[in-house]
């Protein structure tokens, strides 16, 4: 099979492991924001974030080039970021041949204006419909990061989407001794659950800062409270998903990607900053710019449950640590997280 990932990010790039591991053609194809990583690429034969090698094959594209390298694939991995959206909508979905499948590995929801939450999926096809042209779109979920998938650490994923041919002929392609592919047609559960755990997992890295806040920055891991915190977002992550009608085995995959987020990752270290008692503007600029689409995502979600509470449809008291992120990330409380208010 051929395989063509656009966008050179960690991500889309770490599935050019399997994929070429398997015996695939495999292109990668930067954004236009992914021009130095692809000459690097192609000088090294390495990602500049990444500590091996691609394997031996991988061939590197501009974007400028996508079109050359995108012919004769099999199918297309979406590796863009959230930000990168309407992007890929414009510029790749909306001028490719809409009968070659597509594999998205960006994570976010979209809140409408009733409070309604839906995948990428969905806002690429509903966008895509409008312009009469129908296509299929599938994606990636679990608990997984972009490093350990290049080391060959043993992975547990799901590719969700409405084909199950489809979808099977993904999994052919990249499934290997270490990446272990499930198959699931709930689309919206399991790009909810992965969404989801990003405000989650800030949450209970707010508890790593505010022990080290009051203690001393060298005063080591304390399990007990990113434990509490951990089975608040358990409770709230189940009630949200419930309301996405996701089934158990994505709910479940959320649960696994949580646990991953909070181990690694911007999110984690921006909530060790936060509860240290940084603002959320001294947290970003500490960071020295990395992108953190786990924000959006919480901000998103927030929305969309307090719209959902003024028509009635939830109670908001369901959603304290929710709505204490939401707080926090607006400069309105400060990281202390609310812990009277997860006791039932």
């Amino acid at each position: 099979m051929k395989i063509s990932i656009i966008g050179a990010g960690m991500m889309g790039s770490a599935l050019a492991f399997p994929g070429r591991e398997n015996g695939n053609e495999v292109c990668l194809i930067g954004t236009p924001l992914d021009t130095d990583i692809i000459k690097a690429c192609r000088s090294t034969g390495r990602h500049p974030k990444f500590e091996r090698n691609f394997p031996s094959g991988v061939k590197y594209f501009q974007f400028e080039e996508w079109e050359e390298a995108v012919s004769g694939s099999d199918f297309i991995i979406c590796g863009v970021s959230s930000f990168g959206v309407d992007w890929f909508l414009n510029e790749v979905l909306s001028h490719s041949a809409s009968d070659l499948p597509v594999l998205s590995v960006t994570k976010g929801l979209i809140d409408l204006d009733d409070g309604t939450l839906i995948s990428y999926p969905e806002y690429w096809a509903n966008s895509l419909a409008q312009k009469s042209i129908k296509r299929d779109i599938c994606a990636i979920g679990g608990p997984c990061t972009s490093y350990e998938l290049v080391f060959h650490d043993h992975t547990e994923v799901a590719f969700c989407g409405n084909s199950m041919q489809t979808l099977k002929m993904m999994k052919q392609a990249l499934a290997t001794d270490y990446y272990h592919v499930s198959l699931t047609e709930d689309v919206l559960g399991l790009e909810s659950a992965v969404a989801l755990k990003n405000g989650y997992a800030l949450g209970i890295a707010l508890t790593i800062g505010l022990c080290e806040r009051e203690n001393g920055e060298d005063c080591g891991l304390h399990y007990n409270s990113q434990a509490g915190a951990f089975y608040q977002s358990a409770r709230e992550m189940k009630k949200l998903l419930r309301l996405q009608n996701a089934t158990e085995d994505c709910e479940c995959m959320g649960l696994g990607d949580l646990y991953v987020t909070v181990y690694g990752g911007r999110t984690r270290l921006i909530g060790i900053l936060l509860g240290r008692g940084l603002s959320y503007d001294e947290a970003v600029r500490e960071l020295n710019g990395v992108t953190l689409e786990s924000l959006v995502v919480a901000k998103r979600v927030a929305r969309a449950i307090k719209r959902r509470a003024d028509k009635g449809d939830v109670d908001i008291n369901d959603f304290p640590m929710l709505m204490h992120i939401d707080g926090l990330l607006c400069g309105e409380v400060d990281a202390q997280l609310p812990w009277d208010k997860f006791t039932f």
